[in-house]
């Protein structure tokens, strides 16, 4: 995927350890297969390695919060895409919307809105993202077209489909 978009996506089959008995996806794992696919999007779109850079500056980030919508149940064995999208930059934190759809991407199963902290590893306190983060962050700035809690959002995806 191009390096100008600032949508990232790409396809994950859901495997059998991480679904319930009904052969859905456990409701816990589906922000693991989410942050999974953000930190694939931010290697391959941004040559950016979230753990490099920790072990490389003692920053990372970690999730302050977590708002999550199941739409509809993502299956044993079934290709799902997932797309990031970074909707809000911060001095010290960051926005990410993340969505997984069918394959055909013409339903949305679940939407996930997460908070990260930049923080500080010594400390363990946020502290502002540097001038050269804020940098390569800011052209994949991907705010809503209009102002939108995580609930309206949810409503405004569900009546675009």
């Amino acid at each position: 995927m191009s390096t100008l978009s600032k949508i990232w996506e790409s396809k994950v089959i859901i495997r059998f350890p991480d679904c319930d008995p009904f052969n859905h996806l456990n409701n816990a794992r589906y922000i693991d297969y989410f942050i999974n696919a953000r930190e694939d999007h931010i290697i391959s779109n941004l040559n950016f390695n979230i753990y490099h850079y920790a072990t490389q500056s003692g920053f990372a980030w970690v999730v302050s919060k977590n708002q999550i919508a199941y739409l509809r149940p993502a299956f044993l064995m079934e290709t799902v895409v997932i797309d990031s999208s970074l909707l809000h930059e911060g001095d010290k934190e960051v926005l990410v919307e993340m969505k997984m759809w069918n394959e055909r991407k013409d339903k949305i199963k679940s939407v996930l809105w997460s908070n990260f902290v930049h923080v500080n590893m010594k400390t363990q306190r946020p502290e502002n993202h540097s001038k050269e983060l804020m940098e390569l962050f800011l052209p994949f700035e991907n705010p809503l077209p209009t102002a939108a809690g995580f609930d309206e959002r949810i409503e405004q995806l569900k009546a675009s489909i």
